[in-house]
């Protein structure tokens, strides 16, 4: 059978000229297919079920029909509405992808006039209230976040037309599901309900025979083993972690190398190797949980704005991205499973453009990767065994040869004093370090000692006897010891200390003692 090509323009479609004009302002003149086999039965206020792989223009096609059929408010029916009520409500899973579905909101409805909000968790509730109590027509939230401003009285669903669940699988992954029938009870019953979504797992088709009246299902692709981008090139390596940094710093010189996303299992991983990549010399930023909903915002935005070329993120904060020239996707580790290895891919390759998957499996890892194999049907069951200096790694990637996955260089490792080395535990060990450290403090001592290593006492052994702590000169060294003997000769036996055997020096310090007391 033939392949069709589309042709249609959203013109044709129905959609009103002034969305057509802001579209083709930014360049969107034809639909995929996903717009074009939803539009046609959105517009018309029908139930529907939309499933396509990820990166096919999703947010348009439900987009067009919310803002085609809210009420502006230039036209008369807008004062029959409640005033600064919503028109219509659309819930996602992620920050970040409900921040890219306003952005495209607002890109379509520049010349309508329509108020569109964002709010999600993790910044403060001061802005997004003043705007509700401003008034707002759309509203694009994470469930966690529309709950506690339905539960302040702030949000008032009773009035929305549509509600559009989008990435539907995703909620349901997270634990949303029954914020989201929640969410929905708070809505009439009389309202269009759009449901997208990249899978459909039981859970989510209970949810759309419980709130959906008879839905038209659409799938733009004939099963979800396909839901992989066809223009993605895979490759399966084999690979020890801490070569994984040089290289990626190799790949990311590339001849086709932009935009890389690479993700990581945990938030320290992610944290860990954007400071390596950063330190190599790579404009890199990390995305992770642990960071400020602020710090978030940037980093996408300069991701977006080719401020920074990689960025580095878990699977849960880099959900829903949809940014535009990503060239690379690079899993940093296995992903846990065909799902997640699915979602990871499909960052690249969107909007028909090609691009490159790479993931790496460790050796306690290909097991897990066998079974993602199995299940998407991939010919890659036995991951190649590769390493930076891989001649197959320079042939696949387009690496010219010689390339060193660092781009400025090395910083000097700063060494330590060589004096300073015992004492901080080095070559000579820490119990060494503190015997050199005590040596001054010994050979000071041995300076009130004889030849034949007994202490003079004051007043002992002469009659010139001295304080506590004086200086002996060299010739009092010269004179006889507490037990008679000539300088210079060991005596025969140790004389104990508070023994019986007590000579003149002995007797002498205890009188001194006791004179003291």
């Amino acid at each position: 059978m033939e392949s069709r090509t589309l042709t249609t323009t959203f013109r044709e479609l129905g959609v009103l000229p002034e969305i057509c004009d802001a579209l083709e302002r930014a360049g969107i003149t034809t639909p995929f297919a996903i717009q074009e086999m939803t539009l046609s039965v959105a517009l018309m206020g029908t139930d529907l079920i939309g499933q396509a792989r990820t990166g096919t223009g999703k947010t348009l096609a439900f987009g067009i029909p919310v803002l085609q059929r809210s009420v502006v408010s230039t036209d008369a029916a807008y004062a029959d509405l409640p005033q600064g009520k919503p028109q219509a409500l659309i819930v996602a899973p992620t920050r970040e992808l409900a921040l890219q579905v306003s952005n495209d909101l607002h890109l379509a409805s520049k010349d309508l006039g329509l108020r569109v909000l964002t709010v999600y968790g993790g910044v403060g509730y001061d802005t997004q209230l003043d705007t509700l109590a401003s008034g707002v027509d759309i509203v694009v939230g994470t469930p966690g976040r529309l709950i506690d401003l339905a539960n302040r009285r702030a949000l008032d669903l009773s009035h929305v037309h549509a509600v559009v669940l989008d990435e539907a699988d995703e909620m349901l992954d997270l634990g949303f599901l029954p914020d989201v029938q929640r969410l929905l009870s708070m809505t009439p019953e009389t309202r269009q309900t759009m449901l997208f979504s990249a899978t459909m797992p039981a859970a989510i088709v209970a949810l759309a025979r419980t709130h959906m009246r008879h839905p038209m299902n659409i799938r733009a692709e004939s099963s979800y083993d396909t839901t992989m981008v066809p223009a993605t090139a895979q490759f399966i390596y084999q690979a020890h972690d801490l070569d994984k940094p040089e290289i990626i710093g190799r790949i990311l010189q590339a001849e086709d190398a932009e935009k890389f996303i690479v993700f990581t299992r945990t938030k320290r991983q992610a944290q860990r190797i954007a400071d390596d990549l950063e330190e190599r010399g790579f404009a890199t930023s990390p995305l992770h949980g642990d960071m400020a909903q602020v710090a978030r915002e940037k980093a996408l935005a300069k991701f977006r704005e080719d401020r920074i070329r990689v960025l580095v993120a878990t699977d849960v904060a880099a959900r829903g991205i949809d940014v535009r020239g990503v060239s690379h996707v690079i899993n940093y580790t296995c992903p846990e499973d065909d799902k997640t290895y699915v979602h990871r891919i499909g960052r690249t390759g969107r909007a028909g453009a090609s691009g490159t998957a790479i993931t790496f499996v460790d050796w306690a890892d290909v097991h897990r990767w066998k079974m993602i194999n199995k299940t998407l049907d991939l010919p890659f069951d036995e991951p190649q065994e590769t390493y930076s200096t891989s001649e197959h790694l320079f042939h696949d990637q387009g690496i010219a040869p010689g390339t060193k996955g660092r781009i400025v260089p090395e910083k000097p490792v700063e060494r330590k004093p060589r004096e300073d080395r015992g004492r901080d535990g080095g070559r000579d060990g820490g119990r060494d370090g503190e015997r050199r450290e005590r040596a001054p403090r010994n050979r000071d001592r041995s300076r009130t000692r004889t030849r034949s290593g007994e202490s003079v006492a004051s007043g002992a052994g002469s009659a010139d006897s001295k304080p506590e702590g004086a200086p002996v000169t060299a010739g009092e060294a010269q004179e006889v010891t507490a037990s008679g003997a000539p300088a210079g000769t060991r005596p025969r036996r140790r004389r104990r200390r508070g023994g019986s055997g007590s000579g003149s020096g002995a007797a002498s310090a205890t009188s001194e003692g006791t004179n003291e007391g």
